[in-house]
């Protein structure tokens, strides 16, 4: 887990070489004929890639974009209206029958088909009307970091070049160095301080929404540590009235107008007597986990994430675990 995780930024730099054409083919594709929204499919880790690219399509295109219940197709036989949309599947092995057979319904239903998998002569891949390969190498640890990396980052180069944003163009390109920058960033005071925890939260809002996801998914997969993602509004609804003293939390913050908001409730919550962490651009002091330099809020969520999984990693082994091999987990999940 943490040689893949130290790969992150190359592996990047491999996919944006190796994806320029296509994703310059596709973007022409899409701004000649628009999708009338968008439709995700994922599981697991690429499915917190997946709320990424919601966040990330309707904050830079304003597309509408949902994400399919995998179920609707696979168990309940159901056939959406997909005609003139654009279904974008998530996937490192592209095998879990219940997203090949989503794909082929969306295909069947007109919908342009999108592929984003690390095996590209998987069936996933044969479906599709365009392949994105996420191009992270071979990735033998059970909990993905480099795929998903990598997920978000063919993402980003996609609504990039589709949106001929320059700021957002530039910022892709300084990814991959940012990648490795942040893999080198110290978040010790986050493993020492959750070594004997039993609950966590994790908060984040918007854009950073799917980094939390996908912190407390490995939370639980590599430390054996119950942990639970919020929206930094959600949490208010209700879940924040567990949080207090000796309950820690998570949060990260984006460089946006959620930003102030995600900090505030952390700020809250510290106040309660809480143990809080709090992970956002530019805020340093008591409590305040370093980022590396974003040049684009649809950056930061790669660039946090990069950080975490190197904390994670440490965490684990702390708390007696081998985050390569979880407890009853495969590599590769097969859901109908």
């Amino acid at each position: 887990m943490y040689a893949e995780a130290q790969e992150a930024g190359d592996a990047v730099a491999r996919q944006f070489a190796a994806n320029a054409d296509a994703i310059d083919d596709l973007s022409d594709r899409l701004r000649q004929r628009p999708p009338r929204f968008i439709v995700t499919c994922a599981r697991g880790s690429s499915d917190h890639a997946a709320t990424y690219g919601k966040y990330l399509f309707e904050t830079q295109l304003g597309l509408v974009t949902a994400s399919a219940s995998p179920s609707v197709g696979s168990v309940y036989a159901i056939r959406p209206k997909l005609d003139d949309a654009l279904f974008v599947a998530i996937s490192q092995s592209g095998k879990s029958p219940d997203l090949l057979r989503n794909a082929e319904i969306a295909k069947s239903a007109g919908a342009h088909v999108v592929a984003l998998v690390n095996v590209l002569d998987s069936p996933l891949a044969g479906i599709a009307d365009t392949v994105l390969g996420l191009h992270a190498g071979l990735e033998t640890s059970v909990a993905a970091t480099k795929s998903y990396l990598c997920s978000l980052s063919a993402l980003l180069q996609l609504t990039a070049r589709w949106s001929n944003d320059a700021t957002l163009f530039n910022a892709v390109h300084a990814l991959p160095e940012a990648l490795r920058a942040s893999f080198e960033q110290d978040w010790s005071p986050l493993v020492e301080g959750l070594v004997d925890a039993r609950n966590l939260f994790v908060v984040g809002r918007g854009l950073g929404l799917g980094a939390a996801q996908e912190a407390a998914l490995k939370f639980k997969e590599t430390c054996g540590l119950h942990a639970e993602a919020f929206s930094s509004a959600e949490v208010k609804h209700g879940p924040m009235a567990i949080v207090g003293p000796g309950f820690p939390v998570l949060a990260f913050a984006q460089d946006d107008g959620t930003g102030d908001g995600t900090v505030a409730v952390a700020e809250e919550f510290r106040a309660r007597g809480a143990p809080v962490w709090l992970a956002a651009p530019g805020r340093s002091g008591a409590g305040s986990l370093p980022l590396a330099r974003s040049q684009h809020p649809a950056m930061t969520p790669l660039l946090t994430v990069a950080s975490f999984y190197k904390a994670a990693n440490a965490l684990s082994v702390a708390r007696g675990h081998n985050p390569d091999l979880p407890p009853h987990l495969n590599k590769v999940t097969e859901t109908v």
